[in-house]
C-alpha cells in the first residue's frame, strides 16, 4: 500500500508539472507577435568568422532560416581568409540553395578571400567595403620535410603502404617529382572548379575569371571593377538593401541560437578538435581555399 501511495504522488505531481508547463507555454505564445519567442518579420544574419575548418554549424544554421517564414531575408556576413576546401563548398552549396528560396546577400568584413570569396558568390548580391581583401581566387598546398632532422637525432620511420602514392607529402620522406605531379593535378582540377563556379555564379565567362584568378588579392574597390562584387556598402548598407528588398521598414535582425555545450562534452569536442588538427598540422596534406598575406 506505501509503494502505491508514492506512484500515486510522483503520478499526480507529474500530471501537475505538465499542466504548468502547458499553461506557461500558451502564456507565453499568447503575448509573442509569432508564437514561441517570436520576433515577426526580420532580417537574418549568419556570421562565418575566421578560418573555414568545417561547415556543419553554417550549414544548419543557413537551413533552419532557410525554414523560417519570418525570416524574410538573410545576410551572411564573411570575415574570413578562406580555408579547407569541401566546407567552403558545402557552405557555398547552402547559400546557393537559400537564394533559390528567399533574398540574400553577402557583407564582407575586413577579409572575404579565397574560401571566403568563394562562399559569397553563392548570393544574388555581394557587398564589400572599400579596403575590403578579397578575391585571392586560387588552391595552395605545403609540404614540410624533416628527413635532416630525423637523421641527426638517429631516428628510422619505418612506412608500410598499400600503394606507391599513399605517403605523398609525408614530411619524413623526400617530396618527389612524381608526387609534385599528383599533387598538382589535384590542385588544378579543384581550382577549375572554383574558376567555374565563380563564372558561373557571377555571370561571367570563364577565360575572364581565370585571368583574374591567378591568387591575387583584390580591394573591395577593385572588386566592384573586375565585377567580382555588386556594391560597396557596410553591414548596415546590406541590412538595409535586403529590407527594402522584401518590403520592410527598420525591421529586427535576429542571429541563429547558440548551442551551448555541457562541461564533459565541451572537454571531448576540444579534445576531438585538438587531435584532429595536430594530424593535419603534422601529416595530412594542406590542400587550401587560403588567402595567406596579411591580414
Amino acid at each position: 500500500m506505501k509503494k502505491r501511495g508514492i506512484i500515486t504522488l510522483v503520478a499526480i505531481f507529474g500530471a501537475l508539472f505538465f499542466g504548468l508547463m502547458v499553461f506557461i507555454t500558451v502564456l507565453i505564445t499568447a503575448f509573442s507577435p509569432d508564437g514561441f519567442g517570436g520576433v515577426g518579420e526580420s532580417i537574418g544574419i549568419i556570421e562565418v568568422e575566421g578560418p573555414i575548418m568545417e561547415s556543419k554549424k553554417t550549414v544548419e544554421d543557413i537551413r533552419r532560416f532557410q525554414k523560417d517564414e519570418n525570416v524574410k531575408a538573410v545576410v551572411v556576413r564573411v570575415d574570413s581568409p578562406g580555408g579547407a576546401v569541401a566546407p567552403s563548398q558545402e557552405i557555398f552549396e547552402a547559400v546557393k540553395a537559400l537564394n533559390e528560396v528567399k533574398p540574400v546577400a553577402i557583407s564582407m568584413g575586413s577579409t572575404a578571400a579565397s574560401g571566403g570569396y568563394y562562399i559569397a558568390c553563392g548570393a544574388e548580391t555581394i557587398f564589400a567595403n572599400n579596403g575590403t581583401l578579397t578575391g585571392s581566387i586560387g588552391v595552395i598546398t605545403q609540404f614540410f620535410n624533416v628527413e635532416g632532422i630525423l637523421d641527426t637525432v638517429a631516428v628510422d620511420v619505418h612506412t608500410i603502404k598499400s600503394g606507391e602514392f599513399k605517403d605523398s607529402g609525408s614530411p619524413f620522406r623526400e617530396f618527389l617529382p612524381k608526387d609534385e605531379a599528383v599533387f598538382a593535378e589535384m590542385v588544378m582540377d579543384i581550382h577549375s572548379q572554383f574558376v567555374e563556379d565563380v563564372a558561373e555564379c557571377r555571370g561571367l565567362e570563364e577565360s575572364v575569371v581565370r585571368r583574374l584568378a591567378d591568387g591575387r588579392v583584390y580591394t573591395g574597390r577593385q572588386a566592384k571593377a573586375n565585377k567580382l562584387v555588386d556594391e560597396i556598402g557596410t553591414l548596415h548598407d546590406t541590412i538595409d538593401f535586403l529590407a527594402e528588398k522584401v518590403g520592410l521598414t527598420d525591421p529586427p535582425v535576429v542571429y541563429p541560437p547558440e548551442e551551448p555545450m555541457g562541461f564533459v562534452q565541451e572537454l571531448m569536442s576540444a579534445g576531438v578538435r585538438s587531435t584532429t588538427q595536430a594530424a593535419r598540422d603534422e601529416i595530412a596534406p594542406r590542400v587550401q581555399l587560403l588567402y595567406t598575406g596579411p591580414q
